[in-house]
């Protein structure tokens, strides 16, 4: 018979709650949810019936209630958060059962195992407002898109929101390389490529580099590395969990991994060069990823922020920014300024955004100063 774990006290002091509390006689069954819970990372309590010790029953984030145990928890004080785990799929008195004790949601393993395990991962992990996603995606070749990735991820790094930084362009290559921490330790992504399921959202963020004080998942320097659909969604899930902002460097393509990033975006910004060339090209961008993106909005470049030179708006007779972004058929977020220097700043280690009072980083901290969602995280 597996044994009585029990984890008592506050959340840790890395945000992480409780594991749930467990109520079961039924040794199979037990076996069953202490599987569950490994799988989520959650270390729970097993109780027989309603614990004495105070608030034991109270204050555990999930209580997971045995279908044999419904007698002794029926005259427990009515709360949130219990599930009535059960195990035969044609007993229509669980729902009966279930009502007596005030349970939130009636589970039949194991098809329902796939939930529970979500849901025991959630209550670990003290999810609570998920993270600001912004999306980055070049109108055109050497838009600057990868540039402004950096940079924002940097600027609210340095705000003291908690960031992470995703690569999800695989010939990009590297954001780490942008950041100069190729050589930094840490997980890249073809450690992730086929993940399935569920990802730990802590477990993530701390197999990452750690970079001017956001972490970067990006792409390490073998081979072209093909990233499963599921193992896209799950990733950016997990990152999400952890609060703060997220910033994705997305490709031009949209292909099923990079469908499923946009699909988790709050905000895109599509990078578009004050090029005649560069507008016609981001408008069928624009067009493919707004068929999943829910917003999208330009940001207008004159001459590239990461390029070393102009190309300015004479292609367009005089066009401004505002005329640029009705050409595309976005709003506009602003114009996305030169930085001299910016490329040999790079090579003395750098980062987009580094300068404080640069114009890049000035134009980052503004973007931030705007966005009317409250994206400051924990520490990172």
């Amino acid at each position: 018979m597996a044994g009585v774990i029990t984890r008592e006290g506050p959340p840790s002091s890395d945000g992480r709650q409780g594991g749930p509390l467990i109520v079961t006689e039924d040794v199979d069954l037990l076996d069953d949810l202490l599987r569950l819970c490994a799988a989520a990372g959650a270390r729970p309590e097993v109780q027989h019936g309603v614990p004495e010790r105070r608030g034991g029953w109270d204050a555990a984030p999930l209580v997971l209630v045995g279908d044999d145990a419904v007698d002794r928890v029926r005259g427990a004080v009515r709360r949130r958060g219990v599930v009535l785990v059960g195990r035969d799929q044609d007993d229509s008195g669980v729902w009966q059962r279930a009502v007596e004790i005030g349970a939130d949601h009636v589970l039949v393993l194991p098809d329902g195992e796939r939930w529970l395990v979500d849901r025991i991962a959630d209550v670990a992990e003290g999810v609570g407002r998920p993270a600001l996603t912004v999306g980055v995606i070049g109108g055109s070749g050497g838009a600057g898109a990868s540039t402004l990735a950096c940079a924002l991820a940097v600027t609210a790094a340095r705000a003291g929101r908690r960031t992470m930084l995703v690569d999800a362009d695989p010939l990009g290559g590297g954001l780490d390389v942008l950041l100069g921490g190729e050589a930094a330790d840490g997980l890249r992504w073809p450690a992730f490529a086929q993940s399935r399921g569920r990802v730990g959202g802590g477990a993530l963020e701390e197999s990452l580099p750690e970079l001017h004080s956001l972490r970067v998942l990006s792409w390490d320097r073998g081979d072209a590395v093909v990233i499963a659909p599921e193992a896209m969604r799950a990733v950016i899930a997990a990152a999400r969990r952890r609060g703060g902002v997220v910033v994705v460097d997305l490709p031009r393509r949209v292909d099923e991994g990079v469908a499923e990033a946009l699909a988790q975006v709050d905000l895109g910004l599509l990078v578009v060069p004050a090029e005649l060339r560069a507008v016609a090209g981001a408008r069928r961008v624009a067009s493919a990823a707004g068929m999943v993106l829910r917003d999208l909005r330009a940001v207008v470049g004159r001459g590239g922020a990461g390029r070393a030179g102009g190309g300015g708006i004479d292609g367009f007779g005089g066009f401004d920014a505002e005329e640029v972004a009705r050409l595309v058929g976005l709003p506009l977020v602003g114009e996305l300024p030169r930085e001299p220097g910016l490329l040999a700043a790079q090579a003395g280690g750098m980062p987009p955004g580094g300068v404080a009072r640069g114009p890049l980083a000035r134009f980052c901290t503004a973007f931030w100063d705007r966005v009317p969602v409250d994206a400051t995280g924990g520490g990172s």
